[in-house]
């Protein structure tokens, strides 16, 4: 299962993009594999600087910045299967 979050502030448009976007890729890849949370900077300033999160959309995916700014559906789905792939043949192995 991947841990995805969302970095954004209040009246980012590209940020409700970014969230409209993913919503449809975990519906796409399946809900109960992709888990999410949005992120309010604001709010969650001090962990947002810790992943090194400088402008918003940002993506971290189980927790590491993984896109600084909003990526096409194509990277992100990528991006997301390469995971789920890895957490599957970790949890796999003997």
């Amino acid at each position: 299962m991947a841990k995805v979050e969302v970095f954004s502030s209040p009246g980012c448009g590209k940020c409700t993009q970014a969230k409209s976007m993913l919503k449809t890729i975990v519906e796409e890849m399946g809900q109960g594999r992709i888990t999410w949370r949005e992120v309010n900077i604001l709010e969650e300033m001090d962990y947002a600087v810790e992943l090194g999160v400088m402008s918003s959309p940002a993506i971290a995916i189980d927790g590491k910045l993984v896109f600084s700014s909003l990526p096409s559906p194509d990277k992100l789905r990528t991006e997301l299967s390469k995971r789920l792939v890895s957490t599957r043949a970790t949890l796999i192995e003997p």
